[in-house]
């Protein structure tokens, strides 16, 4: 993925559209990923982010890593001893799919 060299190598896109992928623990899944407001260029607006609460998601350098909304359903790790499902993920996923949004939108209170 050109332009992401810096991520962690333990978050990766899951590049299938299915949503089986064995020994992938899609984070969307899991207690510890939020859901987390990101101030926006328009004051009083914000943007969707998603973080990992157990620190899993980091750049290179340590800082905290966090994704846009709209691809958290793409998010997907090997292993991960912070890992807390929140049910089951073949389902989970599929709906998350069908639901988030298309784009990075922009929200007003």
């Amino acid at each position: 993925m050109k332009g992401y060299e810096y991520l962690s190598p333990l978050v990766e896109t899951a590049e299938s559209d299915g949503v089986e992928s064995p020994g992938r623990i899609f984070c969307a899944n899991c207690i510890h990923c939020k859901l987390v407001p990101a101030p926006a260029e328009a004051e009083g607006s914000y943007r969707l982010r998603v973080r990992c609460e157990a620190g899993k998601w980091r750049k290179k350098l340590g800082d905290e890593k966090v994704y846009k909304y709209f691809t958290v359903a793409r998010r997907s790790i090997e292993n991960c001893d912070s890992y807390e499902d929140m049910g089951e993920a073949t389902e989970f996923i599929k709906d998350l799919r069908k639901l988030l949004p298309t784009t990075d939108e922009l929200y007003t209170p």
